[in-house]
């Protein structure tokens, strides 16, 4: 299920946040810029053709079919997909930590916006729990949980501002999503660019290992040329 995470999500835990048909499904644009299709197969690419308005943009991991006419799918560099294999998460405080909600989004898009733009939406929230820091009121450092299917959910959106950095921050807030969903018993995974050495190694240090780099592509339903 890991090799195709986001049809995994879409067609199980995740299944009441998107929609679709039997071989490919979406999030809203909203919540998140994905797509999800069940196969490569050419079925795959017929079933994509109308789940998207003109001039929109997903990201598929991992299992992507040939472009349907009127789109463009191109392949991006690969992501390494890490997961957690440590029994206990490393100790963490939650001290001056704060659950993020809906009040909060403005904050956190500016933030996600800032250090890491293109997937972070207004109701990405809603896909899970995240926690937050804050310095003289201003929120500086944040992580969630994106999609989740049967056995496993993701952490993602961990950001930091650049100022802030070297502080420990994403661990922290990493270490405590790690036991939330080891509560829940599941096991936390993540994604991170497969050539970012330094973020790789910082994840090894809180319990994760890497599985293998996953495909990412890039998909675009293009607009209609005008006539005339």
């Amino acid at each position: 299920m890991l090799d195709n995470p986001i049809w995994a999500s879409l067609t199980t835990r995740q299944s009441h946040l998107g929609w679709g048909n039997d071989l490919a499904r979406r999030y809203p644009a909203e919540t998140a810029p994905f797509l999800g299709v069940r196969d490569a197969a050419p079925e795959a690419s017929a079933a994509i053709a109308e789940l998207a308005d003109f001039g929109e943009i997903f990201y598929l991991v991992g299992v992507a079919p040939e472009a349907p006419v009127g789109w463009s799918i191109t392949p991006l560099p690969p992501i390494a997909q890490m997961v957690f294999d440590g029994s206990t998460p490393p100790a963490a405080s939650d001290e001056g930590v704060f659950r993020l909600g809906p009040a909060d989004v403005s904050e956190m898009l500016a933030l996600m916006g800032a250090v890491y733009p293109g997937y972070f939406r207004p109701r990405t929230p809603e896909m899970g729990l995240y926690l937050g820091i804050r310095d003289e009121g201003r929120l500086v450092a944040m992580a969630g949980q994106r999609m989740c299917l049967e056995g496993f959910r993701e952490i993602s959106g961990v950001a930091t501002l650049p100022e802030f950095r070297g502080r420990g921050h994403a661990r922290r807030l990493v270490s405590l999503l790690v036991g939330e969903i080891l509560r829940e018993g599941l096991t936390p995974f993540l994604h991170v660019d497969a050539d970012n050495e330094t973020a790789k190694a910082a994840y090894e240090k809180s319990g994760f290992a890497e599985r293998r780099d996953v495909a990412l592509f890039k998909a675009l339903r293009e607009a209609p040329e005008p006539l005339g």
